[in-house]
């Protein structure tokens, strides 16, 4: 009974020690959260917002920054794909522009959104509490003449649809060859980072290998055939330039053995 409770005990005291071991920011992507999305969604700018909408969905679907955003049972989420995989985004990390978001632009608001102003951003402090609130105090207080450009949006995922829609290891290496914004938001420059692409990333046959990929292999080739022919040029150059200075020193042998 002494050994259960000393077990008891440790394991207590590890739980706050294991929450608090975990970073800030956009946790590791492969989530799923309920959205099957087929095809590249239509998205429309919020009027005076760098953030997009999906007016289509039956979701809390948004483009922000370079990354899409997702509200589903009051948890926000991230991904740099149109469908995921969706990386859990801690709630004092989410970026003070999807915060300020208004509710109208939620398709698929929460009851707790009911009563609140359309036209005017969810009550998150009042929502989160006072710790939340006092963390992100500055939350909703902005100049709207001063509000970013929204990013461009990286329309070349159309093409990756149903079937053809990459796997989470293939997906930073075709988004950083195909989409050059930089993101000005903290939270999303610290994911860019961590889901850099990787030497030797895996790609699948139906889709077309990175541009100068082949040039690459075929220059890095070749100075290891001109390498390999070098070396077996070499024995028989000096099997040659060797054959002429034995005959001269047999004819001098010859010569002086003829003297004697």
């Amino acid at each position: 009974m002494r050994y259960v409770f000393i077990l008891l005990w440790t394991l207590f005291w590890s739980v706050p020690s294991a929450i608090a071991q975990v970073s800030l920011g956009i946790g590791l992507p492969g989530l799923s959260i309920g959205i099957n999305l087929p095809l590249y969604p239509e998205l429309v700018r919020v009027p005076d917002y760098p953030v997009y909408y999906a007016p289509r969905l039956d979701s809390n679907y948004f483009f922000f920054d370079g990354m899409y955003w997702v509200y589903r049972q009051d948890n926000w989420y991230a991904s740099s794909w149109y469908n995921g995989p969706w990386g859990l985004v801690d709630r004092e990390s989410v970026p003070l522009f999807v915060l300020r978001i208004p509710v109208r632009y939620y398709q698929d608001p929460p009851f707790y959104f009911r009563g609140w102003r359309e036209d005017a951003p969810p009550h998150w402090g009042e929502h989160w509490g006072n710790e939340w609130q006092q963390h992100r105090s500055e939350w909703n207080r902005w100049n709207r003449r001063s509000a970013p450009p929204p990013a461009p949006l990286p329309e070349y995922q159309r093409q990756y649809s149903a079937d053809r829609y990459p796997r989470a290891e293939q997906q930073p290496a075709i988004h950083s060859q195909n989409y050059r914004y930089q993101p000005r938001d903290a939270v999303v420059i610290g994911h860019y980072r961590e889901h850099k692409p990787q030497q030797g990333a895996v790609w699948d046959s139906r889709q077309a290998p990175p541009q100068g990929t082949v040039q690459r292999e075929q220059s890095s080739t070749r100075p290891n055939q001109e390498n390999a022919a070098r070396d077996l040029r070499a024995p028989q150059e000096s099997r040659r330039s060797q054959g002429p200075e034995k005959n001269r020193e047999r004819g001098e042998e010859r010569g002086q053995e003829r003297g004697k």
